[in-house]
């Protein structure tokens, strides 16, 4: 696993301060957010949506809207040389930064991990050059250290605005450009790409990073950019962004809608029931209504440095789309944190990344894609393969298949073939690792944790 040894950042560092103009976190955040309400202001139009930013209060994250004319004494106070204060490049409406709430993108920001003064020269050599060549990238705005890489800011032109449409393809763009700016012995040292939502927070210019003890620290390396500028370097052009594109991608007009899917139509939009959720526990063929929730967590072993936290997260979406109780995951990721914590990498995993995970379970979850689960946590999740045919079909055609090709073998599938008891199992692991702990046993076993906590003090 590559790190970067602190004299080799401080290289990185110096040859910032060497090229660019270093711009203060207040003055930062003022350029980033022109349009901020005043105090006392409330505009019930949304005519100006807030930035929203987090703050460490000494064990707690609290949340707080960035107000133009409070900012100089906020950023003072909340910010700072505050150890975990936390920004996206987002304006939202209300007092919560969910993503359902953003209202306009005024930023796109990328987060490049392991960068040393090689990897640096590499991306400054590269950056502002034509799009036609290898891996070149859209002059930043900014550059801004981060600890141990840098956060690269794109702060647009026109701020973009955030309807659905529009988030679709702005997470498609910056998926895109992030494969293209990720370049392993090139800008970053890591081999594995680390994809993040296009609303994600970033620390704060002037805040501390308190696994480093370090300044984060913002220079100017560029102007604004427009969204024609980003387009241009999209590695496929189906991931350009197009505002006149209102509609979602794969989304059927109402009016053909009602043709198509009249049931549908009646209970959804004449009706006005709600959207209904996977019933996955009514699917599962056996005794462990979370099979899947179990499975995922019994792949935590193949997880790489970067992608813990994310790990976590779909870990919750996992538990939201099972139907698993709140307090059983609590419990759970307590013992998957655990483990991730002995996965090498540049940075150290802490509790406060599990707690952020957790507070996920509020978000709705119950449809969070394969796709997108794949693409956060680089692990790849294999698919049922029907080709089109329904689920009793496919079986039925595939015991037909294992029948005819036993018989021809003259042997009956049966023979040899039955499964070995789960307390067997579990007995045999605990003789095999006297003083093992069950969150190995259900790793190494691939048991569900229900089976050896049933089995685990009856084995003797």
């Amino acid at each position: 696993m590559s790190k970067i040894d602190p004299l080799e950042y401080s290289a990185v560092i110096a040859r910032l301060e060497n090229q660019f103009e270093e711009v203060l976190g207040q003055d930062f955040y003022e350029e980033l957010f022109p349009d901020n309400e005043c105090s006392g202001e409330q505009c019930q139009d949304y005519s100006k949506p807030n930035a929203i930013y987090l703050w460490r209060d000494g064990s707690r994250q609290r949340r707080r809207i960035m107000l133009q004319d409070a900012w100089s004494e906020d950023y003072l106070a909340y910010v700072d040389e505050n150890p975990r204060a936390l920004c996206s490049g987002l304006v939202y409406r209300g007092r919560a930064n969910r993503l359902d709430n953003a209202q306009k993108m005024y930023a796109m920001i990328f987060d490049l991990d392991c960068v040393g003064d090689d990897e640096l020269q590499n991306l400054l050599y590269r950056s502002g050059e034509s799009p036609k060549y290898h891996r070149t990238m859209p002059q930043p705005t900014f550059l801004v250290s981060s600890g141990t890489g840098l956060h690269v800011y794109y702060l647009l032109e026109e701020p973009i605005d955030l309807y659905p449409a529009a988030m679709q393809q702005l997470k498609a763009l910056k998926d895109d450009l992030t494969f293209r700016l990720w370049d392993y012995g090139g800008t970053t040292k890591l081999e594995t790409v680390q994809y993040q939502s296009f609303g994600q927070t970033f620390r704060m210019v002037g805040s501390i990073n308190e696994k480093y003890g370090n300044k984060i620290r913002a220079f100017r390396t560029g102007e604004p950019v427009s969204l024609e500028t980003l387009n241009a370097y999209t590695m496929r052009p189906k991931n350009k962004v197009d505002l006149s594109c209102k509609r979602l991608q794969g989304m059927t007009p109402l009016d053909e809608a009602k043709k198509k899917w009249p049931g549908w139509y009646q209970k959804r939009v004449v009706e006005g029931q709600e959207a209904s959720r996977w019933d996955i526990a009514g699917k599962v063929h056996g005794s462990d209504p979370y099979a899947l929730y179990h499975w995922w967590i019994r792949q935590a072993s193949d997880i790489v440095g970067g992608h813990r936290y994310f790990f976590m997260l779909c870990m919750v979406a996992y538990a939201r789309k099972c139907g698993v109780p709140y307090s059983q995951l609590k419990e759970d990721i307590k013992e998957v944190f655990e483990l991730l914590k002995t996965i090498p990498h540049s940075a150290p995993l802490t509790e406060d990344d599990m707690k952020a995970a957790l507070k996920s379970w509020k978000n709705d979850f119950y449809n969070f894609r394969l796709e997108d689960i794949e693409k956060l946590t680089a692990l790849r999740i294999p698919r049922n393969k029907r080709n089109g045919r329904k689920q009793a079909l496919h079986l039925k055609m595939a015991r037909a298949i294992r029948d005819i090709a036993h018989e021809e073998a003259g042997k009956d599938w049966r023979q040899g073939n039955g499964r070995k008891p789960k307390q067997q199992i579990v007995a045999d692991w605990q003789a095999a690792h006297p003083d093992g702990r069950k969150a190995d046993c259900i790793r190494e076993t691939g048991l569900s944790k229900p089976t050896v906590y049933r089995w685990w003090s009856q084995t003797t």
